[in-house]
């Protein structure tokens, strides 16, 4: 009875130190002051110190008050760690992943477009690693095609879907990378022009390479694991 004769005189006054309202439910309102309105039937609680943030409670859903514990100070944002930059061999495999597109592919396309020189600039515009012309990258949706990442997601992308446009033949596909689908559709193979047959046989030779020594380097592997296996070492006598 005395803890309510005197949660009932607090509602009468205003308080200015930050109070818990504690509630018949079980729930508390923090609150910076209080003040009782029509004729003490309802208590307008203050969140904050501005005059209208407030909450109103019917003073007879309150229980009673308790002093606040303080808050923890607010702690400084720390400053993050910059993220390491991504290798070409990073943006690559990433590229390849979301492709399904080999990477050594990808890394012969590279090569041959711009000698892997992310700010590369050809005579007729195109851009990067990958060498996107702009009205290309922008259907792609890669707003910057100097930088790593964007671009040879996009031209990953690109090259994706001209394979499949040409039915996974690879020189169509690189063929449309270079001179664009309606040239080799026109011609129903790779154009005519020096510069795109050229292009097409540089990155295929490349890539060849790269597979035939890959096929060797694990042939030779599995070759010296037969001959362990047939003619172990001996322990040498002491």
């Amino acid at each position: 009875m005395f803890r309510y004769f005197i949660a009932a005189i607090l509602l009468l006054g205003t308080a200015v130190a930050a109070d818990n309202a504690l509630l018949r439910n079980g729930s508390t309102i923090r609150h910076e002051r209080r003040e009782a309105i029509a004729d003490g039937a309802t208590t307008r609680l203050f969140i904050s110190a501005a005059n209208d943030d407030f909450i109103d409670v019917r003073t007879a859903d309150i229980s009673g008050f308790e002093v606040a514990p303080e808050l923890p100070a607010a702690v400084p944002a720390q400053p993050q760690p910059m993220p390491a930059p991504q290798t070409l061999e990073d943006i690559v495999r990433e590229a390849s992943d979301k492709t399904m597109l080999d990477e050594d592919l990808l890394f012969s396309v590279i090569k041959a477009e711009s000698g892997a020189n992310p700010k590369a600039v050809s005579p007729k515009g195109a851009q990067g690693l990958m060498q996107l012309m702009p009205p290309t990258a922008k259907k792609l949706g890669v707003d910057n095609a100097f930088d790593p990442r964007a671009n040879v997601n996009g031209g990953s992308q690109y090259l994706h879907d001209m394979l499949i446009r040409f039915h996974f033949d690879l020189a169509k596909a690189l063929a449309a990378y270079n001179a664009g689908p309606e040239a080799v559709a026109k011609y129903n193979g790779v154009p005519p022009y020096r510069e795109t047959r050229l292009y097409v046989a540089r990155i295929i030779k490349d890539y060849n390479r790269k597979k035939l020594a890959q096929t060797a380097a694990k042939h030779l592997a599995t070759k010296s694991a037969s001959a362990q296996t047939l003619h172990p070492s001996q322990p040498s006598k002491s």
